[in-house]
């Protein structure tokens, strides 16, 4: 199995890489620092599995990156690293086209038959969430949490929301994420009327209440 590491920490890509390397039957092909390089490296590679960093620095997150790499490469399977036991964050990820869900302090084990189990087609979450994955299935039928920020949100929004929140102005917003000042200005006006909010405060608090501040 080709696997590619997408985190912004060079000690957990070089653990996970040992971690990995040290298994038979995979091999890491590619490592990467940020969204951009990780699309960048699936297209070269064209790996089996990607572990994508959820929370990498401005210019492209890992949510971004995992929505383009599943479009663009459904024949590579995205395996989320996180920090984040949060179900919110799961489910959204999943949406995007994630097959699995790794907490980043899991013992090594998980992290090997998490890469085994996508590979062969299945989808793996990690324990603790498997329950709230169960409850949110049967109860599809009901409406659309209006406070969750991920169901009221595009994505777009949700890596813009926390950048304004930090108190970056919208040419430097626009340079991270290689878009135009106007439109940058599009969303934040949209991301203000959807979440009923009327100052950048209300916004920071918001951001920080939804944990949005971590990407």
């Amino acid at each position: 199995m080709k696997v590619v590491i997408a985190d912004d920490h060079a000690v957990v890509r070089s653990g996970f890489t040992m971690i990995i390397n040290f298994q038979e039957d995979m091999e890491v092909v590619a490592t990467a620092a940020d969204g951009i390089e990780a699309y960048k490296m699936v297209a070269k590679h064209r790996p089996d599995i990607l572990l994508m960093d959820l929370s990498m620095p401005p210019g492209e997150s890992g949510l971004i990156a995992t929505a383009k790499i599943h479009e663009d490469f459904p024949d590579t399977h995205i395996i989320i690293l996180t920090m984040h036991d949060d179900e919110e964050y799961l489910f959204h990820v999943l949406k995007k086209g994630a097959r699995g869900y790794v907490l980043k302090n899991s013992p090594d084990e998980q992290l090997v038959s998490a890469i085994r189990m996508v590979h062969q087609g299945g989808v793996y979450i990690h324990p603790k969430l498997a329950s709230s994955l169960v409850r949110e299935f049967v109860s599809h039928d009901q409406q659309a949490d209006e406070s969750n920020p991920y169901q009221l949100l595009s994505t777009r929004e949700i890596e813009i929301l926390p950048l304004v929140a930090k108190g970056y102005g919208n040419k430097e917003i626009a340079e991270m994420l290689h878009i135009s000042v106007k439109t940058v200005e599009a969303h934040k006006a949209k991301i203000m009327e959807k979440l009923n909010l009327k100052s950048r405060p209300e916004l920071v608090e918001y951001a920080i209440k939804k944990k949005l501040l971590d990407f």
